[in-house]
């Protein structure tokens, strides 16, 4: 009936909670009615009050003390890393590890895969079930099917190889002993010398074995360290489980000794000093105590090594690439190819070299990391650390002379682009100051040199003013010379004391100081040339001056006269005299009257060549010119002529007619 069902319940549940056991919210109706939820809640508190609470390593308890014994006994195993009590055991190798570190001669570890799931699991389970009597709880097919297998199945099933294994050396003692006392051995004799045999055998492996484990120094290598970790494993499959057997044997010859003693009221046999029981359980405690210090220390050991063989990994990688891009920076940054370079060039080279200082400001944080690890690995006590310390102080040391040599190419850079700047302005201002003085010096030589034609004193003295003018700008010209020459020099003197090759070629102009000093020198010895040109046609127009008026005084008074003559002879040739007789006479004294003004044209004529000599075009000072005159003398002469003939042939003609 269902109220016998919730009696039998409640008497279960009551035991159960008089070990200490809280069932809370669950209560026997619920059990009866078959709700499941509430069963296998309570099936899970009793599994872990009973199978799993008890479970102590290292003062954790329960969940967290079963996982740490896992993790111990897994942890030198490949592909094995338990860190819970799901997807960490999937794969079946976390099971296998567990038999094998327990019981090598169940099975092969390293034949195992991880890619194999199923067959793991399938392994562990039947050799779990078969040899160690733990019952098949899992299911290796819904192991892997599973995102994350059931965590409370897995701790049940988990703890029972916990229980197993650590109940196996005392089951073994026992049957030992057992086993001995049952086959015996005869004699007490034998069976002391027996004992003391195994536990002299024992102690010496003890004592031989636990400063090795006491040993917590490796040659600080990675493999070194490995190589401890094998002989470990070693001493733990191979070395150890005899001595665990011999233990107990010595334990069972003692027991039985001491028996067959008793048995025969004999006094209980004392071993050696250092040979009792107790000393050898001592012993085995402290080679107990060691071997789990030890095991601990040397995983330590191996993950500060693997970090710091990761770190020293690291720092070479780093290392090698700083290296690779400082090679040659030195070469480069020593170059003095600036001092021969133009100012656009240096220019150039600047932008080159602050590209190269950003670059080098970042490969700073570069050195900066590498003395860290280095600094690191020394504080980790590295095996290789003066390698890496020799290295790293190579590198620092190249690191600050190419800062050095950055920070002295820059200045000289600066410093030869200051300098050419300078150099640059100089000849620019040279260029803007040269072409109009190269303009101005060019048409002052046209001018000096200029041909003139002149045929006054005025137009002479205005050329001799305007030179007077020019002359007064020579000042002014001279301090634009010397400002030109001061220029060049200046310029002259960078390039020397800096020795800066092609500075005195200048990029603006191609005149050159030189061929302004030639010219300029040329305009100086011109200008007294033109003085004295000057000066001489002044002198010639003077001159032209004075035959112009003496020409001119003369022409004054012979062209009136000819020209009073021509009317003389044109009256006596109009009949204005009463006879041809006195016509005639008349004729006849005006010819005598010019043979007579004769002299005066021949002077004219002189005054003439004299004025042709000079180049007298012009003459302001009458209106008489020579031709004019010849002109006027031949037709003076020519008239009085023909008029004397004329009358003299009408007196002639009179003369006949009168005859007649």
């Amino acid at each position: 009936m269902r109220f016998h069902k919730i009696a039998n319940v409640n008497k279960a549940l009551d035991f159960i909670a008089s070990k200490g056991v809280r069932l809370v919210s669950i209560g026997a109706e619920e059990i009866v009615d078959g709700n499941v939820k509430m069963t296998l809640g309570m099936i899970w508190t009793i599994i872990l009050r009973f199978a799993i609470q008890d479970i102590s390593v290292d003062e954790m308890t329960a969940k967290d003390g079963l996982l740490l014994w896992c993790q111990r006994k897994t942890a030198p195993y490949k592909n094995v890393n338990v860190q819970n009590f799901h997807t960490n055991w999937k794969d079946g190798l976390a099971f296998c590890a567990l038999i094998h570190r327990h019981r090598p001669d169940l099975l092969d570890y390293s034949k195992l895969s991880k890619a194999n799931p199923l067959a793991n699991l399938n392994l562990a389970f039947d050799i779990a079930e078969k040899y160690l009597d733990i019952p098949r709880m899992l299911d290796a097919e819904d192991m892997v099917d599973m995102v994350r297998p059931d965590e409370h199945s897995i701790m049940t099933y988990v703890s029972c190889f916990y229980h197993a294994f650590q109940g196996q050396n005392q089951a073994e003692s026992a049957a030992n002993r057992v086993s001995k006392a049952l086959a015996g051995r005869q004699g007490n004799d034998d069976l002391e010398n027996e004992y003391d045999r195994l536990a002299s055998d024992l102690l010496g492996w003890i004592q031989r074995t636990t400063p090795w484990l006491e040993n917590r120094v490796t040659d600080n290598t990675l493999p070194g360290a490995r190589k401890k970790l094998d002989e470990f494993r070693t001493y733990r499959t191979q070395h150890k489980p005899p001595r665990v057997g011999q233990k107990g044997q010595l334990e069972t010859a003692f027991n039985t000794l001491q028996t067959k003693l008793r048995l025969n009221n004999r006094p209980p046999y004392m071993p050696k000093e250092g040979r009792m029981v107790s000393d050898i359980a001592n012993a085995w405690k402290n080679l107990d105590n060691a071997e789990r210090g030890f095991e601990d220390w040397l995983l330590s050991e191996m993950m500060r090594l693997e970090r710091l063989d990761r770190l020293a990994q690291k720092f070479k990688r780093k290392a090698d690439i700083h290296e690779e891009w400082s090679k040659g920076k030195d070469e480069l940054l020593s170059r003095n190819d600036y001092r021969n370079a133009t100012l656009s060039e240096v220019k150039a080279l600047k932008r080159k070299h602050g590209a190269f200082e950003s670059d080098l400001a970042v490969h700073q944080e570069r050195v900066e990391q590498l003395a860290a690890i280095a600094e690191e690995l020394n504080k980790l006590g590295y095996h290789d650390s003066p390698a890496i310390n020799s290295r790293c102080q190579r590198i620092c040391s190249s690191w600050d002379r190419l800062g050095v040599l950055t920070t002295q190419r820059r200045q000289g850079i600066d410093e030869v682009e200051k300098i050419l700047e300078r150099v640059d302005t100089l000849h620019l201002d040279f260029a803007k100051r040269v072409t109009p003085f190269n303009n101005w010096l060019d048409g002052a030589r046209e001018d000096l040199v200029d041909m003139f034609i002149v045929h006054s004193i005025e137009a002479t003295q205005g050329l001799i003013n305007d030179h007077e003018q020019f002359k007064s700008t020579l000042i002014e010209a001279d301090k634009e010379y010397r400002l030109l020459v001061g220029i060049f020099q200046e310029v002259q003197r960078f390039a020397q004391q800096h020795n800066i090759p092609g500075a005195l070629e200048n990029p603006y102009s191609s005149s050159s100081a030189q061929e302004i000093t030639n010219k300029w020198n040329e305009v100086r010895q011109l200008v007294p040339r033109r003085d004295q040109a000057l000066q001489q046609e002044m002198m010639r127009q003077q001159q032209n001056e004075r035959i112009r008026r003496t020409f001119a005084e003369k022409a004054n008074v012979v062209g009136p006269w000819i020209e009073k003559q021509l009317d003389i002879v044109s009256s006596i040739g109009m009949g204005v005299h009463k006879s041809l007789e006195e016509a005639l006479k008349k004729l006849i004294a005006c010819r005598t009257a010019v043979e007579a003004f004769r002299p005066h044209i021949d002077e004219l004529e002189q005054y003439r060549q004299a004025e042709q000599e000079a180049i007298i075009l012009e003459n302001k000072y009458t209106k008489y010119s020579m031709e004019t005159l010849r002109v006027g003398w031949e037709q003076l002469l020519t008239s009085i002529n023909r008029n004397i003939n004329e009358v003299e042939n009408q007196v002639s003609h009179l003369r006949k007619h009168l005859a007649c």
